[in-house]
């Protein structure tokens, strides 16, 4: 007897048209699954990378998007098929923020039995706040690097050995965000609210009012059909005006923090 084909059930989330559980054939190329199952990124802006396997899973970027979808060539490029979660980002997505993100979730479900993870995780989520934070400083990448190492070698169980692969693959695929973080103390992606500043660009502000309504603190205001003004010293950062502007007439400029 013929046994039936092997079929993979990945949950597609985050910024995708179409989001959900699907089912499709083991090998299934993770382009397929993005752009013509989950119809691609909204608002046409571009793919950056999707995180496989949950949150111990690895960042794989776009180079990898023709990668067929199973255990070993996931785990080739630092990830795991783990959940069978999918999560996408695009171009507005940092990706420091992201490992801050998933270590600090992880660091809440390690059981704390092992020196590695339980310090592992604790010590690279300080480090990862710190450069979000506009506090990084030159060996941080290493030293993630080092503290990654560790925790899959020395870990006692599947969670410890795993729960690097959001760091190391983002230092990996996207090393350059994490330097222009510590180096320049600017954050690409205009995410990480102690490094960014948002401004309306005249030019192009309608005076829609959609960023008046979602504003949650009043720092934006102006009559419709007129160029609206953002009162910085109320905005609190939230990103609300620069998500629903449809005009891109929010920017998300750096701060300039001395060393």
């Amino acid at each position: 007897m013929i046994a039936p084909p092997r079929t993979a059930l990945p949950g597609l989330t985050a910024k995708l048209v179409n989001t959900g559980l699907v089912e499709v054939p083991m090998g299934t190329t993770l382009r397929r699954i993005i752009f013509d199952i989950g119809g691609g990124i909204p608002k046409k802006k571009a793919f950056k990378a999707v995180q496989t396997g949950g949150p111990s899973g690895g960042c794989i970027p776009e180079q990898f998007l023709d990668l067929p979808v199973d255990f070993d060539e996931l785990s080739k490029v630092g990830s795991i098929m783990g959940s069978g979660g999918m999560i996408v980002m695009d171009q507005d997505t940092c990706m420091v923020d992201v490992a801050r993100y998933f270590v600090d979730f992880l660091k809440d479900e390690s059981c704390g039995q092992c020196n590695p993870c339980r310090e592992g995780l604790k010590n690279m989520l300080d480090i990862l706040t710190d450069i979000c934070q506009g506090r990084g400083r030159e060996g941080d990448i290493e030293l993630l690097e080092e503290l990654g190492m560790m925790m899959q070698k020395f870990s006692l169980c599947g969670l410890g050995t795993s729960a690097p692969n959001p760091v190391l693959s983002s230092l990996k695929y996207f090393r350059e965000e994490f330097l222009a973080h510590i180096v320049n103390k600017r954050c690409p992606a205009a995410v990480c609210r102690d490094l960014v500043v948002y401004r309306i660009i005249k030019e192009k502000c309608t005076g829609c009012q959609r960023c008046v309504q979602v504003c949650p603190t009043g720092a934006i205001t102006g009559p419709r059909s007129e160029v609206h003004n953002l009162d910085e010293s109320k905005c609190i950062k939230c990103r609300s005006c620069y998500e629903i502007c449809r005009f891109d007439a929010i920017a998300g400029d750096a701060i300039i923090i001395e060393s």
